[in-house]
Formats: structure tokens, sequence, C-alpha cells
């Protein structure tokens, strides 16, 4: 029976809905229900959140074995990608190792954290206008969304609380990889002139320029809002210092 009735519902990948899976078998609400059941209790899924399921392979144990956690969570939301500190530590521009999995989307989530198979999970709304600079990624046979690389910098500069702070930024813009002139596009699209000051100012801490606008505000913002509010103005680029200088001009 396993064979038959999984085979079928494996057919389209390891993970699956209720509604897949009440179209795959050709039961009704009650019986797909019943049967989901049964199969969760033989160890053969498991849910991963309301209606939504996988599959377990032959010989894993049920409570052991999970699917990798960009996978996860991208199940979790329908319009989304894996953004900021996990964007980051993906492409190897951090050494640190985030314990949540942090995803970027336009929907409405009723949970902004969420806990599945001891993984958790931080969702992070943002404006249909800030949703851009996506790619797709294969992992375990399963496509998923995520920032590309210069996005991935900018949404941690526009929000550096979900990637470490700036500090995590400053050493990801030492990576030769990074397309300068699709970060100051990006910077630009973004629609935050905080994430232009923050841009230009590491760039020149850490001894070049990136070609950016004039800075026209008059309204000075901490470098990183997650750390204390201390520290000297730069008039240039109209930020609060309040991360060592030494610090940045020690970077590897």
């Amino acid at each position: 029976m396993r064979i038959n009735l999984i085979d079928k519902l494996a057919a389209k990948g390891n993970t699956f809905t209720f509604n897949e899976a009440q179209e795959t078998l050709g039961t009704d609400f009650y019986v797909t229900k019943v049967i989901l059941s049964r199969f969760a209790k033989k160890g053969w899924i498991e849910r991963i959140e309301k209606g939504k399921y996988m599959i377990i392979p032959l010989g894993a144990e049920k409570g052991k074995y999970t699917l990798n956690e960009f996978v996860i969570g991208s199940l979790l939301m329908n319009h989304y990608c894996i953004a900021y500190w996990s964007a980051l530590h993906h492409y190897g521009l951090t050494e640190q190792i985030p314990n949540t999995v942090f995803i970027q989307t336009t929907a409405r989530k009723k949970k902004q954290e969420i806990e599945v198979f001891g993984v958790r999970y931080r969702v992070i709304r943002i404006k249909d206008t800030k949703f851009f600079g996506i790619r797709k990624e294969w992992i375990e046979e399963t496509q998923i969304n995520i920032t590309d690389r210069e996005k991935t910098v900018i949404d941690c500069l526009d929000k550096p609380q979900y990637c470490g702070g700036v500090i995590e930024v400053a050493k990801a813009l030492k990576n030769e990889n990074l397309n300068r002139g699709k970060l100051m596009e990006y910077a630009q699209q973004i629609g935050n002139s905080g994430v232009i000051r923050r841009l230009g100012y590491l760039y020149n801490s850490l001894g070049t320029d990136i070609d950016v606008p004039p800075i026209e505000t008059r309204n000075y913002l901490l470098l990183d809002p997650t750390i204390p509010r201390k520290g000297s103005k730069n008039a240039r680029w109209r930020l609060i210092i309040n991360l060592d200088e030494k610090i940045l001009g020690k970077l590897e």
C-alpha cells in the first residue's frame, strides 16, 4: 500500500499539501484526512504545518529525518524568498552561522516566528517595491527562491537587525564577486537613503569608493541600529558612526 500511494504523492516531489494529496488519491476530505493520519502514525510522512507534509524515505526514522531548512522554509509562505543572514551565509559572505532561517515575503503571516523540526524561522514582511533581486536555486530536488548576492547585501543594509549587524555587511563587501553596479542599482531601487549612506560609508572605510548620488538630507541616522546610539557624526554620509572604525580597518 505504501509503495502505490506514497509513490503517487512523491511523483511531484518530497513534499505535498493536503489538497494535492486529496487530488492525487481521489478521495474526499474526510477519507484523505484519515489516510494521511495513518501515514503519519506509520512514519511514512510528517506534517510540516497545517496542510503541508513531507515524505519520509524508506529506511529513515521519523523524528530524525528532515529536509534542508531552506526547502522547509519555502513551504511556509507562497510569495517568499530566503534572505538576510541566511542568504549571506549561503553565499559564503559571512562565517557566522545563523541559528534562524530568515524568510522575506510580501504576504501576511499570522506568526512571524515559527519552529519546525527544531529549526526556527523568522518571517519578515516587506513592501512589494522592495521584493526584487530574486533568483531560483535547486536544493534537494526542490526549487527555492533566494535573494541574489547583491540584493542580500542591500537587504542587510536596509534591515541590519536581520543579519547580525552592519559589521557582517562590511565583511561581505570585501568579496570580489559582488557587482558594484548592481549594488548601486539595488540601493537606489529599494528606496531607503540609509542604504545608500551605509553602503557609501562602508566602501569608503574599506579603502575604496562607489559611485553614489549626493546625500541631500540633513538628518543623521545610525550606521548600525542594532547597537547603542553613541559615536561621532560623519557629515559626508550623514551617519552617526556608532561602530568602532578600527574594527572596520582590521577586516581581513
